[in-house]
């Protein structure tokens, strides 16, 4: 569940009034202008303001100083009166320089944002400036059922904006938690379309990672004037979430290098950046545990991170995300002392009690619309259990239930409940240890 909560308190980075509001140099935007001209052939001013995530003013600012160079020309007349707006296309020289700008970078498109504006953004908007309720926080929990000193750890574990650590036995909603931790924040953030360091751009709002909530730009029929609420070079979007699993591996946190159209795309925890990134099934990886806690050892610690260009150079990006690890194995079993202490919080889950199992059976019951019978629960409770040592799990009502009325379903009855169906869902549940002869 989302919580629909405004972003009253994050300032919304300005807009920029004139070109040298920008932060960038009139060359790069200039050659950012003809090399998106060029490869997609956009001639009207606002298609090229939305393109470019400039304001109409300063488009045309760009536009008048490219003509100037006699790089642009115009295709018809604009005067005060024009009821419709000029079309411009790029002179032979305009061409020529877009080919050379190209083989430098295939970047076109919007016009990134400086690394330091980015930083200031950052500090408007930064996560550890969030404080979650309770109520916001067993909220976004929804129908999980977890025990009150759970919900007393994981508080004061998001507030913090601080490392998490969450262990315990498998099925037991460990990346429900994590994704609960997510929706309670609910607020929003302003996520860069690209950011640029050292004259190199790197792109960074990803659909697939970002959710837009809200966009920003000109009145086409008011071209020089401007009614962005913000900085159109951003997206406004919910706080990210990143969520990695077994598939991790330590190269998907460097920058990524496209040597065909040299541009670099940002790394996820970049992505992840005012957001939550999730460490699923820590212990699966290719690489050990250890290494994937050491790289994160100095962004946890000091609020930034170290990334390299292809030169080699390496140079700081700010860290502003929340980690979440979470694992089935026993912390002590896949870190050493060093790397414990430098994860803030670690928070056990364990397994419900009888008593919340049972709450949980009836809950999916209910959703499934799956009668509840005595006989069967007692027998589940009485004859089954006893077997695992009355070991229970969130995932297990879920399956069993599942089972049930996926066999009702295909014998032809009609949904129900009986010892005997337990049985035979209770098969699938666990595999009898035994040795298969090859």
């Amino acid at each position: 569940m989302r919580m629909n909560i405004e972003a009253s308190h994050i300032t919304a980075p300005p807009v920029p009034r004139n070109l040298d509001a920008t932060g960038l140099s009139n060359v790069l935007m200039r050659d950012i202008l003809l090399k998106t001209m060029f490869r997609m052939s956009i001639t009207k001013v606002t298609e090229l303001s939305r393109t470019i995530c400039l304001p109409i003013p300063q488009t045309i600012e760009l536009i008048d100083l490219c003509r100037s160079e006699k790089l642009i020309e115009a295709m018809a007349t604009l005067s005060a009166s024009a009821q419709s707006e000029a079309n411009f296309q790029l002179t032979d020289s305009g061409k020529a320089r877009a080919l050379d700008a190209l083989s430098q970078s295939e970047y076109y498109g919007a016009m990134p944002v400086p690394m330091p504006m980015y930083e200031a953004q950052i500090r408007r908007q930064s996560i550890r400036d969030i404080q979650i309720t309770r109520r916001q926080l067993k909220i976004a929990m929804g129908d999980l059922i977890l025990p009150p000193t759970l919900m007393d750890d994981l508080g004061p574990a998001v507030s913090s904006g601080r490392s998490i650590l969450l262990y315990g036995p498998p099925g037991n909603g460990k990346s429900s938690i994590s994704n609960g931790i997510r929706a309670a924040m609910g607020d929003r953030i302003y996520v860069p379309r690209a950011v640029m360091h050292a004259g190199q751009i790197i792109s960074v709002y990803d659909p697939i990672v970002h959710t837009v909530a809200e966009s920003s730009e000109d009145n086409p029929s008011l071209l020089r004037q401007t009614g962005n609420r913000f900085d159109n070079r951003y997206v406004y979007c919910e706080r990210p979430t990143v969520i990695t699993g077994g598939e991790l591996t330590l190269d998907m946190l460097d920058l990524k290098f496209n040597p065909v159209s040299r541009t670099y795309q940002a790394p996820l925890q970049l992505k992840a950046t005012g957001g939550v990134f999730i460490i699923d099934d820590l212990g699966r990886q290719e690489e050990p545990p250890q290494a994937i806690v050491n790289r994160w050892i100095v962004p946890m610690e000091m609020n930034y991170d170290i990334l390299a260009l292809q030169s080699g150079e390496k140079f700081v990006v700010p860290f502003d995300t929340l980690v979440i690890f979470s694992t089935n194995f026993h912390p002590n079993d896949i870190f050493d002392q060093a790397a414990l202490r430098r994860i803030f919080y670690k928070i056990k889950i364990d397994g419900p009690d009888q008593s919340d199992f049972l709450k949980i059976f009836a809950m999916v019951a209910k959703k499934r619309k799956m009668p509840l019978d005595e006989e069967t629960i007692i027998y589940l409770i009485q004859k089954k259990y006893p077997t695992i040592k009355n070991v229970y799990a969130n995932y297990q009502p879920v399956f069993l239930i599942d089972q049930m009325i996926a066999i009702c379903d295909f014998e032809g009855k009609s949904r129900h409940m009986s010892p005997e169906l337990i049985d035979r869902a209770w098969k699938n549940m666990f595999v009898q240890q035994e040795t298969i002869a090859r």
